[in-house]
């Protein structure tokens, strides 16, 4: 059985090879996008992550795939009505990281609670030691309000619960036993956006879900709060999150995931295209105005990216192609 490999760092492909002693594979560095003139008429399987766009185009390269691995919880990558109309299995990495991700969202919280990388980039560049212009403000009492409560948005909550804050929580499924065990209350989407200090996303992307925050519901939000998405940048409209900002309705963000962030990592692919998106375009040029923005932190699609994290989905992705071999295909998207 014949694999290609699309991975990201030497150590990930020798500990698939490692793994999976058995199987052929075939390893290309980066994305399928980054290897546009790669096709084979032999693999049957898919190992991916979420830089690798999968439709039509992408599947006619490998037309005897049957099964897409994808080593990620998101799969928002991937064509879902495409592979099934090849008849084609998807099977994603459901659990890896709720604390990875949840531990990087209030990284991103308290360096924006206590302003600190004002404070390095003032020391960096002037030698100023003084603190005049760097007061934050604490965690205790504040009110999280936290957008999705699976795995990772329940650990998101336990970690607010140490800090001693209030917290709120919207989901269109309520666990009321644990809302019950760490004593915080569900409200609808409109109610969290009005009472909370900090705002963080912890959905999954889905045609449901884009645009969860928008031009009508971020005006809603309580002056002066601060959001946080370490989740998909499609939960948020950019061009709703940038007049929240010039409004002063928000009063900063940290944002580890982007719309259209493919382009920046290299916007000639945009700008030079010959049948140029003219909304990705806007959306790209918006992602600039954040990235400039003073009260803004943009990390690079990176709350994932812990060793242990890793190691973990690669464990569950050797488990996945393992299980597929056998006929007894598991984690599977629907």
């Amino acid at each position: 059985m014949k694999i290609i490999s699309f991975y990201n760092e030497a150590w990930e492909r020798d500990y698939l090879k490692e793994k999976l002693s058995d199987y052929e594979i075939v390893f290309y560095d980066g994305s399928i996008q980054d290897n546009p003139n790669i096709k084979d008429e032999e693999a049957e399987i898919l190992s991916i992550f979420v830089k690798s766009r999968v439709g039509q185009e992408e599947l006619d390269k490998f037309p005897k795939v049957k099964y897409i691995v994808t080593r990620s919880t998101g799969f928002d990558h991937i064509d879902l009505e495409e592979t099934k109309k090849r008849g084609i299995t998807v099977s994603n990495v459901p659990f890896y990281g709720e604390n990875t991700v949840a531990e990087f969202a209030f990284s991103l919280i308290t360096a924006l609670a206590r302003r600190t990388y004002e404070a390095y980039d003032q020391v960096l560049k002037t030698s100023s030691f003084s603190p005049k212009e760097l007061m934050g403000f604490d965690l205790k009492g504040k009110t999280l309000g936290v957008i999705g409560t699976g795995h990772i948005g329940q650990y998101s909550i336990r970690i607010a619960h140490g800090f001693g804050m209030n917290i709120v929580a919207y989901d269109i499924n309520h666990d009321d036993v644990f809302a019950k065990e760490i004593g915080f209350q569900y409200l609808s989407l409109d109610e969290l956006l009005s009472q909370s200090d900090i705002i963080t996303l912890h959905a999954p992307y889905n045609k449901h879900t884009h645009h969860l925050l928008n031009k009508e519901n971020m005006q809603k939000i309580k002056k002066g709060a601060y959001l946080i998405n370490t989740a998909r940048g499609g939960l948020i409209d950019t061009d709703a999150l940038v007049a929240a900002l010039k409004e002063g309705i928000l009063a900063g963000a940290g944002i580890d995931v982007l719309e259209e962030e493919g382009y920046l990592l290299d916007d000639t692919e945009l700008l030079i295209s010959s049948h140029p998106n003219a909304q990705a375009m806007q959306t790209m040029l918006q992602n600039h105005y954040l990235i400039d923005h003073p009260r803004v932190l943009i990390t690079p699609h990176m709350a994932f990216n812990t060793k242990e994290a890793l190691q973990r989905i690669l464990d569950t992705t050797v488990e996945n192609i393992i299980a597929s071999k056998k006929g007894e295909p598991k984690n599977i998207v629907k």
